[in-house]
């Protein structure tokens, strides 16, 4: 009896887990697609200035996250980051190094250098494993050596034969690197912290904004114009909730290959889309970093399944 009644409890338990999974793929893949395609919204704003564009988007992630915080409920944790200078003053430092990141992704989308911006968001993965060795003192397995090794070779690649640094790349799997590692040692939730952070830059926002006045984009140029700079805070806002979504129903080995999806469809959008030149070194480059990330990911299931994730 204790069996079959075990066995048949179980049941519903694991259709339960299975349906709580396929959720947070959904969410996942929703999150990632919209960070796939999110340079076409870019485009669309690309009569306006990079820093206008990054101002509203600042402005109007701070109107929608304090909406939503007030849906939820959850002003005890934003309260708490504002007004303790052990949380406050590293949120402002991640804060910085998200808005210069924003700011980047937006020249390079603006510019025609998307395959430079996938480029940067593939070999993020093995930036956080090389900060987590320098400054969490994690020890590195031989596959993450060499996957780390790897990516360092397709960047030298490029380096040499179009005799210039890739440095957008690099600014953006760096920055997004430490902005991760910062948000890692702050016990804050991931809501609450943005909502702090885009509070903290919304003062610096507003002030360009205003400072622009006639001279801006926002309210002169015409209605679409205004609807797609209000919508920042949502194209900002939305991947996000999706991504929280994901991240509390699935293993964070699925989550970690989930994320290739956004880097991959920048990098169709760069190539089939906008035309952007795909040269043999890139395609060294890039065979680099798609291999090194083959070996973290293999490495990371493995690990996943020995601890039983």
């Amino acid at each position: 009896m204790t069996v079959k009644s075990v066995s048949g409890a179980s049941a519903p338990l694991d259709a339960v887990a299975r349906r709580e999974a396929l959720i947070g793929v959904g969410y996942g893949l929703a999150a990632f697609l919209f960070w796939g395609v999110a340079p076409i919204y870019f485009k669309l704003v690309a009569h306006v200035a990079p820093p206008e564009i990054l101002a509203h988007r600042i402005a109007w992630s701070a109107v929608f996250l304090l909406l939503l915080i007030g849906l939820l409920r959850r002003w005890r944790g934003v309260v708490t980051a504002l007004t303790s200078w052990r949380l406050f003053l590293p949120l402002l430092l991640s804060a910085a190094i998200l808005s210069s990141n924003w700011f980047t992704y937006i020249v390079a989308v603006n510019s025609g250098q998307v395959l430079q911006a996938s480029l940067g968001y593939y070999i993020n993965p093995l930036v956080n494993v090389l900060l987590g060795m320098l400054f969490l003192k994690e020890r590195l397995r031989p596959a993450q050596i060499a996957a780390v090794a790897l990516a360092a070779i397709g960047v030298a690649v490029m380096i040499g034969a179009a005799g210039e640094v890739p440095l957008i790349a690099l600014f953006l799997g760096f920055s997004f690197g430490f902005y991760g590692l910062i948000r890692k040692l702050v016990p804050v939730d991931a809501i609450s912290g943005l909502s702090v952070e885009a509070v903290a830059l919304t003062p610096f926002a507003l002030g360009y904004i205003f400072w622009l006045g006639s001279a801006g984009s926002f309210a002169a140029v015409d209605l679409a114009t205004d609807l797609l700079l209000v919508a920042a805070g949502l194209v900002t806002l939305l991947p996000l909730l999706w991504f929280n979504a994901a991240a509390r129903r699935l293993k964070l080995s699925t989550v970690g290959i989930l994320q290739y999806v956004a880097p991959t469809g920048q990098f169709l959008l760069a190539v089939l889309l906008f035309g952007e030149e795909f040269t043999p070194a890139h395609m060294v480059t890039f065979g680099c970093i798609w291999a090194g990330l083959a070996l973290y990911t293999a490495d990371a299931l493995r690990g996943s399944k020995g601890r039983g994730q």
